[in-house]
């Protein structure tokens, strides 16, 4: 039973004794009903070199700071390393028994049991203003589609300026080009770490900016005779 104050989704109901709002004109999460996919993050958890590779540009500044595909915690364990405030953190996980495994170790932070798919459906962050989204989310294994949800709910809790890091087994950005030019994202490959078992590498997505925005600040930057 998930504790008082706590959200969870499961099967569509929310556990909480507060009401949160919806995007939709649903009343409530609760009378919302999910249809997630059962999906784990990976193979096995992930290492501590890959944890501060995708965490190593976190303020705490950044909260509140929302990780996706949280899993046992390695991620968030870092978040709190570089400042972040455990009550600053939103932990996604759909896995019900990682999910009490994060309401366990970390207390005060909001636990949310769902699919990310749903992010866009649900006001969880009045104002879209988190800093940072560090998903843990095996993207490859997803259709295109799922893949599309995922980043629009994600940016649509963000603050203009914020950026979507993501870690992959591959050997190029697990979004499709495709995907983040619908979106209107960039990407830039971070680093990657060969002491992870597997090896893996990280991304940064964010928003691409405007033409003429870009263009003014080309100009100011470009130095006179």
């Amino acid at each position: 039973m998930v504790e008082s104050g706590r959200i969870a989704i499961s099967s569509g109901c929310l556990h909480t004794g507060s009401v949160a709002r919806t995007r939709s004109r649903s009343a409530s999460i609760s009378d919302t009903v999910l249809s997630p996919r059962f999906e784990t993050t990976t193979v096995v958890p992930s290492g501590e070199t890959l944890s501060r590779l995708i965490t190593q540009e976190i303020r705490p500044t950044d909260g509140p700071v929302l990780e996706l595909g949280a899993g046992t915690g390695v991620f968030t364990r870092a978040l709190l390393g570089r400042g972040v405030r455990e009550s600053d953190l939103t932990l996604v996980e759909y896995g019900s028994d990682f999910m009490r495994v994060l309401q366990h170790r970390f207390p005060q932070a909001r636990v949310l049991w769902m699919d990310a798919s749903q992010l866009g459906n649900y006001d969880l962050f009045p104002g879209a203003n988190v800093g940072a989204v560090i998903s843990g989310l095996p993207l490859l294994t997803m259709s295109p589609r799922k893949v599309m949800s995922i980043l629009s709910g994600a940016f649509s809790h963000m603050r203009p300026t914020g950026s979507f890091y993501q870690f992959t087994y591959g050997p190029r950005c697990p979004v499709p080009r495709a995907i983040l030019d619908r979106l209107g994202l960039k990407v830039v490959r971070m680093g990657g770490t060969i002491r992870n078992i597997p090896p893996a590498s990280v991304y940064r997505i964010t928003r691409r900016q405007p033409l003429g925005i870009a263009r003014r600040a080309s100009n100011f930057d470009t130095p006179t005779a």
